[in-house]
């Protein structure tokens, strides 16, 4: 049967696997569908433990809106197109929370932006993008975890704070959103290296928050945002990318009422593991290797011990952070990958660490827009032909051998079904 498959932002991918070899092809589940505008006004104005969006942006203080960088599906031109005009004339500026991620390209902008909206922010200079290594950064205090936490000057001396964001499960953080705007958001980069070390724990995973070191850091370190006034938009996509849900007020409260209506979308059922697995970093979350890594993540929870796991990923920008790609690309084994970390940490390492861990169980392949050096190099079977990809791993592991695939791989998380 064929089976289409999406790479990059508008090409299509058909590969033939024989019916009874596939276990299923699983997405993100289906759920009911809204008006997006009314879900968002509903929320602005039937806040979580905060006053009324109107209510909140009636001051003369200056506003400090933190947005996702170009890296996150999170819809927030749809928010902004409602909340704009409200604060049109205000004295706001606008940071991109990159953490440690580049600025974003202008198609970015205006993705994230809309590009009525980039346009006339633009050209008011309202707009700053946040580098973790050179920008200004303000010491708040520090979490039990002994975390340092240095923010952008721009958030920590503001007196307003709106934050944009999306819930959805994260790799070792549990889940995005809330906290996530301020660290790793508008963190320095010492700071986010601090915090992302814990995600080398056995406990740092996917859905799991309680006894998650890097979530529980990350929470106990929001007490020094005490001072700053802060009103929370956090969404909830579908499938199809569209907003199914909108909760707005307290960052906390917010957060939490969302991961529910986030796991009835990304969580979804297998009936069993199998011995191959193909797993789609789809658009925005293809930018490179090191976003893309996300669909290998939660594509290893579906896959057998000595299963074969082939990413496809068109990976536009390349690899990612040089840290990543250097360690990877210094030791001639997954496993000294894994013995290099132990001996020392940099950040980029915990990503590394969970790719090298996938291959002490199964092999890792890949499809992508990257040089066959490049995807050697970080312990990738290279491919540029999903078929032929497919192909190969049914000749290793025998005609028999079971699969499934994963279109939205970076946003779902398998779970074998009782």
């Amino acid at each position: 049967m064929n089976i289409c498959v999406n790479y990059g932002k508008d090409e299509k991918i058909t590969i033939d696997i024989n019916r009874e070899n596939l276990i299923g092809i699983f997405e993100p589940n289906e759920v009911d569908k809204f008006n997006e505008i009314t879900l968002i006004k509903e929320a602005l104005n039937k806040t979580l433990n905060q006053k009324s969006f109107d209510d909140f942006i009636d001051t003369k203080e200056k506003i400090v809106i933190i947005v996702n960088d170009g890296t996150r599906p999170t819809p927030t031109a749809k928010v902004l197109s409602q909340i704009y005009p409200k604060i049109k004339d205000k004295n706001k500026v606008f940071i991109i929370a990159n953490g440690c991620h580049r600025d974003p390209t202008d198609d970015e902008y205006e993705m994230i932006f809309g590009k009525e909206i980039f346009n006339e922010i633009r050209n008011k200079n309202e707009i700053h993008s946040h580098n973790a290594k050179n920008d200004d950064m303000t010491y708040l205090g520090e979490s039990k975890n002994k975390t340092q936490m240095y923010l952008n000057s721009i958030v920590a001396k503001a007196k307003k704070v709106i934050v944009i964001g999306s819930v959805e499960p994260h790799y070792f953080a549990g889940y995005t959103g809330g906290r996530k705007s301020f660290l790793p958001g508008v963190a320095s980069y010492e700071t986010i290296t601090q915090n992302h070390k814990l995600a080398l724990s056995a406990y740092a995973k996917a859905l799991k928050l309680d006894g998650n070191p890097v979530h529980e850091d990350m929470m106990d370190a929001m007490k020094v945002l005490k001072d700053i006034d802060i009103f929370a938009i956090m969404t909830v996509l579908d499938k199809d990318h569209n907003i199914c849900h909108v909760s707005a007020g307290n960052l906390s409260d917010t957060f939490y009422e969302c991961i529910e209506k986030a796991d009835k979308v990304f969580c979804v059922e297998i009936p069993q593991k199998a011995d191959i697995v193909i797993s789609v970093a789809p658009y925005p979350m293809d930018v490179d290797l090191y976003q893309s890594q996300k669909a290998l993540d939660n594509a290893k929870l579906a896959l057998k011990d000595g299963g074969i796991l082939i990413l496809v990923a068109k990976c536009r920008t390349g690899i990612g952070p040089k840290t990543f790609y250097d360690l990877m690309a210094s030791a001639p084994t997954p496993k000294e990958v894994l013995q290099k970390i132990e001996k020392e940490y940099k950040l980029g390492y915990h990503k590394a660490a969970k790719m090298a861990e996938i291959s002490l169980f199964a092999q890792t392949w890949a499809v992508s827009d990257l040089s066959d050096k490049e995807m050697k190099d970080v312990h990738l079977k290279p491919y540029h032909n999903l078929q032929k990809a497919v192909n190969d791993a049914f000749n290793e592991l025998g005609k028999d051998a079971k699969v499934i695939i994963l279109p939205a791989g970076s946003m779902s998380v398998p779970k074998v079904s009782k």
